[in-house]
């Protein structure tokens, strides 16, 4: 069966800053690239790739669509635009849409100050723009409010598909089943232009080294009620799942829990079906 990882990062700390890594003391303080990624990703029955943008600005997006262009299993990037300025997203759209591998947005929405920075009239009218190219909206969010947000933009931009990066850490910490997070994801899955990626789960749990499919099963097995098998995804998160293990530790959770609790038709969609029709891959 054909697996889609829908979310890998690369980023190349010689030549391009990226603000949330500096202070990092972390093992993600350093470049990662693909090549270091290739044996792990076999191993692991990885047969397809999505970039996933790293900082908010031009430079990480074109050295992710250069690093598309060199490795055949990468199907596309998830770059960045300057949805502030509704006028330079147009023309940046109208740059990046001629490029094969340009399959969808996303801002460190986590990063900004303001959590309700998505509903700013400025980036409103830039996703207005991005529904009318057909180009998908990745929210990256950790809090209630962003989920909120991305209600509110739901509502307004109908046309716009979205998916919650890691579904926008739900309390499994917490061991919460599932308070505020919950009754929001409910609410959210009333709107088909809202989806769900199953990814970067292991750094939620609190438990970085010790954790397994126990932990996050309730949560995966609630988005799957909710959105249903058609709307969700999968991804790796790699290299910051690193901080809760290796790659095929990683997809190894993943994989067991979901064979176990979908049926083979639900596994070929949230393995790859849906990611390749949300990203408009061709794979």
């Amino acid at each position: 069966m054909q697996i889609i990882d829908t979310h890998i990062h690369i980023w190349d700390l010689e030549n391009i800053t990226y603000q949330w890594l500096e202070g990092n003391e972390t093992l993600l303080n350093r470049t990662y690239k693909l090549a270091e990624l290739e044996e792990q990703r076999k191993e692991a029955g990885i047969t397809c790739g999505v970039l996933v943008q790293a900082e908010n600005h031009f430079q990480d997006t074109d050295w992710m669509l250069s690093n598309a262009m060199q490795a055949d299993w990468i199907r596309g990037v998830v770059g960045w635009v300057p949805l502030m300025q509704p006028d330079e997203t147009q023309a940046a759209l109208d740059k990046y849409l001629k490029h094969p591998y340009f399959k969808g947005v996303r801002h460190l929405i986590h990063d900004e100050p303001d959590p309700k920075w998505l509903l700013q009239a400025e980036v409103l009218e830039s996703l207005k723009i991005l529904a009318a190219h057909k180009v998908p909206y990745d929210v990256v969010g950790v809090l209630a409010d962003h989920i909120e947000c991305a209600l509110v933009v739901a509502e307004k931009i109908p046309h716009l598909n979205m998916v919650f990066d890691h579904l926008n850490q739900p309390p499994i910490a917490q061991k919460e089943m599932f308070g505020r997070w919950g009754e929001l994801m409910i609410e959210a899955a009333k709107h088909d232009n809202l989806f769900q990626k199953i990814s970067g789960l292991g750094t939620t749990t609190g438990n970085l080294e010790g954790w397994a499919t126990d932990d996050i099963q309730p949560y995966v097995e609630f988005v799957l009620e909710h959105f249903g098998t058609d709307r969700c995804f999968c991804g790796g998160d790699w290299p910051v799942s690193r901080l809760a293990g290796e790659y095929a530790r990683t997809w190894g959770i993943y994989k067991k829990l979901l064979t176990r609790i979908l049926s083979t038709e639900g596994q070929e969609k949230v393995f790859y079906r849906n990611a390749n029709t949300f990203y408009k891959l061709s794979v």
